[in-house]
């Protein structure tokens, strides 16, 4: 299937334009907040909090969306942009509509960046912030069945902090967008949309250049999940979302299947026609839109909570 019109859009758009990975990392997120700014605000949420969590290198920023309707369960979230980019208000939009499709509250993981803070500090921050919340000693988060998401880099650092886990416990399913898996820059996926499209080839090698200077430590199972030995840590559920038209496809199916030889039950769409970051569309793209709704079932289900059948009350 072809990219869809609008994503086929966006890339008409930039042409002629330097290349994100042309610059430095400052003109990088000031370009990414300038375009996450265009795709307008998410829904009202009841409340949002920004707290901080313990971590190895230092207290970790985070802020909770609370939805209107708010269950008793919790979806940490780590955000994509290469471990480089993204910011709370650069996901505002997306992280809401996660939180209102689910009804569940999400607590938004502001983990140290690259270049500034290389690898191990998106993973070292990325585990302790799970090892806080399943600690239960964080007043104010909810108590029940925890979600573990995150979409390109931040579907890595998901594969990171579940492999780690000692025990599955409260954790209910992993979900993972697009995810970062591997270091191999030659799959089929690379060189079929690795020009021309939202997320290049070139991007890639920029982002891994700033997050894992030392290409010694690219195969590292903390940097490319797919080569842990026994990937999925204590066999957690994992939903594993790609896009047809991304750099990424094939290593998101390679841990899919990986996943699967390892024991852990595994649910793998791909959506077609779909670019890079197509979630982050969702007010734009109708398929993005349906894609992110049927996601929300599936997390509501993995947690034990029933269909949503009507609109939260709001008070």
């Amino acid at each position: 299937m072809a990219l869809h019109p609008y994503f086929q859009n966006l890339v008409e758009q930039t042409k002629g334009q330097p290349p994100r990975s042309a610059g430095s990392p400052g003109t990088a997120r000031a370009l990414t907040a300038a375009g996450c700014q265009r795709l307008g605000p998410g829904p009202a949420m009841a409340e949002k909090r920004d707290l901080t969590l313990p971590g190895r290198g230092g207290p970790i920023p985070a802020r909770l969306f609370i939805p209107h309707g708010a269950e008793d369960a919790l979806i940490v979230f780590y955000h994509g942009g290469g471990w480089v980019l993204g910011t709370p208000e650069d996901y505002d939009s997306q992280v809401s509509a996660l939180a209102e499709a689910t009804r569940i509250p999400v607590l938004f993981v502001d983990y140290r960046l690259a270049p500034e803070h290389p690898f191990p500090a998106a993973a070292d921050d990325a585990e302790d912030a799970m090892a806080a919340v399943l600690s239960g000693g964080l007043p104010g988060l909810p108590e029940g069945p925890v979600i573990v998401m995150g979409d390109s880099a931040g579907g890595n650092l998901t594969a990171v902090v579940c492999n780690a886990l000692p025990e599955k416990g409260r954790v209910a399913i992993q979900v993972l967008y697009y995810p970062v898996t591997d270091s191999d820059f030659t799959r089929a996926s690379y060189s079929a949309y690795g020009t021309d499209h939202l997320l290049t080839a070139a991007d890639m090698r920029w982002f891994f250049d700033h997050y894992v200077p030392d290409p010694a430590q690219r195969s590292d199972p903390r940097v490319a999940p797919l080569r842990h030995p026994r990937p999925g840590g204590p066999a957690v559920p994992a939903l594993i979302v790609t896009a047809e038209c991304d750099v990424l496809r094939d290593e998101g199916t390679a841990y899919a299947e990986a996943l699967r030889s390892a024991g852990c039950p595994v649910t793998l769409r791909e959506v077609p026609g779909m670019a890079h970051v197509f979630l982050r569309h969702h007010a734009q793209v109708p398929e993005a839109a349906a894609d992110l709704a049927e996601t929300a079932a599936e997390i509501r289900q993995a947690a034990g909570l029933p269909p949503l059948t009507a609109p939260p009350a709001r008070s």
